[in-house]
């Protein structure tokens, strides 16, 4: 989502909010929708532009982005390996990622995110992935070479759950889901070794109802079968509450990971 303060959009009925989110197409990692709609404060480390860097690396000859969405943050860097390939398992997301990123020379492709990853062992100098839903940390370490990077950006535990557990109540067995130590030490398991890990906790504000419904079914795993029907009196309680004290405030959570196979 945008990450620059926003105006607070004129009032705008329920209905006519939600009959435009509905509308608006879900297709990719692309946020600009949420212009005037909401904000998300970024990460200080920046990933996309440390993924960049390392994929112009000169060192790094054969590179592979997991999960890659509709390969917005991939395409944005100014220069890629010789071999790069990408991953997604969304039929959408795939046309969208194969149309941007094969006039770049990336093969996309199709898969389940799922073990094991179409590709054969020691095929990569660098894996990376931008929110990836799991880190499968035995064929990420298959498929480096020896003394490859994994580079990534994960979502952390309980992100934006002042929002899930709106809808859903109380999740306290799902907090602990995606934490830090406890992928660390995953990672560890299956031969890799740490070599940064930093963390992060990120305000969001949603300034209408109309944003909630787009990131709901944008963002699909939050709350599992999100429908406006299903959920609709719990929507109409939100728009009332923004209407009458503001945006709607909750925060995200991110980790940044370098792991490294040992060379």
């Amino acid at each position: 989502m945008p990450d620059d303060a926003a105006p607070r959009p004129p009032r705008r009925s329920f209905d006519a909010l939600v009959a435009e989110a509905v509308a608006a197409p879900t297709e990719g990692w692309d946020f600009s929708w949420f212009e005037g709609r909401a904000t998300e404060e970024r990460p200080p480390w920046g990933y996309a532009r440390l993924m960049a860097a390392r994929l112009g690396d000169p060192g790094v000859g054969a590179a592979l982005d997991l999960q890659t969405g509709g390969g917005e943050v991939l395409a944005a860097a100014e220069r890629l390996p010789r071999l790069m390939a990408a991953t997604e398992s969304w039929p959408p997301n795939v046309a969208e990622a194969t149309a941007r990123l094969h006039p770049r020379g990336v093969a996309v492709v199709a898969d389940h995110d799922e073990p094991p990853l179409p590709f054969g062992d020691d095929a990569f100098d660098l894996v990376t992935s931008r929110h990836p839903v799991v880190p499968w940390w035995a064929e990420i370490h298959r498929v480096l070479r020896p003394g490859g990077t994994y580079l990534a950006q994960h979502v952390g535990p309980a992100s934006v759950f002042e929002l899930v557990e709106h809808f859903l109540g109380p999740q306290p067995e799902a907090r602990r889901g995606r934490h830090p130590d406890d992928e660390a030490a995953a990672a560890c398991a299956a031969g890799l070794e740490i070599v940064d890990l930093r963390t992060a906790r990120l305000r969001i504000e949603f300034l209408d109802v109309g944003a909630v419904v787009h990131f709901l079914r944008k963002v699909v795993w939050m709350v599992p079968g999100f429908t406006v029907e299903a959920h609709e009196a719990r929507l109409r309680e939100l728009h009332s509450r923004i209407e009458a004290d503001g945006p709607f405030v909750a925060h995200s959570t991110r980790h940044l990971v370098e792991a490294r196979k040992p060379g």
